[in-house]
């Protein structure tokens, strides 16, 4: 809830019971005071209640001066706010505008990490020797690989414009959503407005035929009239108390319409700020034409449906694109362990008797030859990392030359999309120009009738006044001043309607040209 919602339903209601305690506490000093001073009971109580009413009057009053009308514009702000449909709008744009900075993301090389660490047991392939091995071996790798495509016939550079273009037409609907939910609310302001008037004028009439009503109540009891006449204006009094409490229901329903669009609570001690200062009909300067002209270049929807047809195209350059071949580059990185490497180390060399022999003197001697002595040890994990470093680069080229029609049926399938993103622009145009058309054909109207009735209003209010002195002198009779009285009563309706109606239908023209609506 806005910090102008909590003024109005939350402060005047903390406020009130704080007065209300200070008033019990005010009032119990006093008669505390009082029985001190032998006043008398009665004294006490009266003067009790009158200080208590006293203070509980203070604190409405000053709850009630708390308490500031709303705005049109805390209206409106509230609702583009609050409104569910606007919020999805702003959803859905942030949405988009995501998929557009992951479009962007598809330029970059791709890059990806590898850890492995296991044991193999029984008979295995040794990582280290790439032989076999019938022991437990623990191994391990390390890569790191990377890949980026360098040509694919512009299906990425469209893919990130076509997103773009996405991304910004979701924001224009946004505006759109914003757009509208401003115009439900000043539709709904200027409805509650408008009642509220009637409402008035209609209390003023129950006001003036209940008086008249209590005149020829005295005169039907002495006598002096028909008593037809007393009971056909006794009917009017109920028919006029019948129209106030109609009133008073569309009023509270239109108090319900503006809350429901600004997604608040209801609640029917709500004020709004009068704008009376603005409801001073003068004929609209500008044409429709004109008009027209400023909306298709204001209007957010208008710019919605362009930036999907421009992103209709791209979609279908991208779809193309698949059916032309991909030049990729790919690069790695990486090392391995397996814990049964090891290496022979050189330690020395011994002679040794072989089988073979030499006859000297007759006699037989054995033949000695050198032989080499290692030892086995362990290769350091260190060292297998450093040693077994290995690296790769490749260029690759990939032509596509049969994926079950997919590539062409996904270029027919967005070569649609174009041609209908294309036509609703066209369709959306069309139907802007008789929007404003109708608007603009409206406000003539609306004027007219604004000027009409003010002159009816003049007229029927002299006709009311003559009828009136003459119904109260008994020269006429109950039917002509009923007539008359309802004919000023209904201008005057008439009137204040057609004023907030010509005021709505410039804002709705206003709106089309993008200007302020408040």
């Amino acid at each position: 809830m806005s910090v102008f919602e909590q003024c109005l339903f939350t402060n005047g209601h903390v406020k009130q019971k704080k007065m209300q305690h200070t008033a019990n506490a005010l009032s119990i000093c006093w008669m505390a005071w009082s029985k001190k001073n032998n006043y008398t009971l009665m004294k006490n109580s009266v003067l009790t209640i009158a200080f208590t009413s006293a203070i509980l009057l203070a604190g409405k009053l000053s709850v009630a001066q708390s308490v500031h009308p709303l705005t049109l514009q805390q209206c409106v702000e509230t609702a583009i706010t609050h409104n569910l449909q606007v919020r999805q709008s702003e959803y859905q744009a942030q949405s988009d505008k995501v998929s557009y900075r992951q479009a962007k993301g598809t330029q970059l090389p791709f890059i990806a990490g590898n850890i492995n660490h296991g044991v193999n047991q029984g008979r295995s392939i040794d990582p280290f020797t790439n032989t076999y091995a019938n022991q437990q071996i623990n191994f391990a790798s390390y890569s790191i690989n990377t890949g980026i495509t360098i040509w694919n016939g512009s299906s990425i550079r469209n893919n990130i414009k076509q997103s773009e273009l996405a991304a910004k037409a979701s924001e224009m609907d946004w505006q759109q959503a914003k757009d509208n939910i401003t115009i439900n609310v000043i539709l709904a302001y200027l409805q509650i407005l408008n009642n509220q008037e009637q409402l008035t004028i209609a209390g003023n009439q129950v006001a003036v035929t209940r008086s008249q009503v209590e005149r020829l109540e005295i005169l039907n009891n002495s006598g002096a009239i028909a008593p037809s006449v007393y009971y056909d204006l006794k009917g009017q009094l109920s028919g006029d108390e019948l129209s106030v409490i109609n009133l008073k229901n569309s009023l509270e329903s239109a108090k319900l319409n503006l809350a429901e669009l600004m997604n608040v609570p209801y609640n029917a001690l709500v004020q709004l700020e009068s704008i009376n200062n603005q409801l001073t009909p003068t004929l609209y300067d500008g044409t429709s034409e004109n008009i027209y002209q400023a909306a298709s270049q204001q209007l957010a929807f208008i710019k919605a449906a362009e930036l999907r047809r421009q992103s209709a195209a791209k979609r279908l350059l991208t779809a193309k694109a698949q059916l032309l071949p991909v030049l990729s580059f790919n690069g790695g990185f990486g090392t391995n362990y397996s814990s049964v490497a090891n290496r022979q180390e050189f330690i020395g060399t011994n002679d040794i008797a072989t089988s073979s022999y030499v006859t000297v003197s007759g006699s037989k001697l054995s033949v000695f030859a050198p032989q080499s002595n290692y030892q086995t040890q362990k290769i350091s994990y260190g060292n297998q990392w450093t040693n077994n470093l290995n690296s790769s680069l490749s260029i690759g080229l990939q032509f596509p030359i049969l994926n079950g029609l997919q590539a062409k049926s996904r270029v027919s399938q967005t070569h649609i999309v174009d041609k209908r993103a294309e036509f609703e622009l066209g369709a959306v145009k069309t139907q802007l120009r008789q929007s404003i058309d109708l608007a603009y054909i409206n406000m003539n109207t609306s004027f007219e009738k604004y000027q009409t009735l003010l002159k009816q209003v003049d007229d029927y209010t002299n006709s009311y006044k003559v009828a009136e002195v003459r119904f109260n002198a008994g020269l006429t009779t109950t039917v002509e001043y009923l007539a008359a009285k309802n004919n000023l009563d209904k201008a005057r309706s008439n009137f204040v309607t057609a004023r907030y109606d010509y005021f709505l239908r410039s804002k709705i023209l206003d709106y089309y040209q993008g200007k302020r609506l408040w």
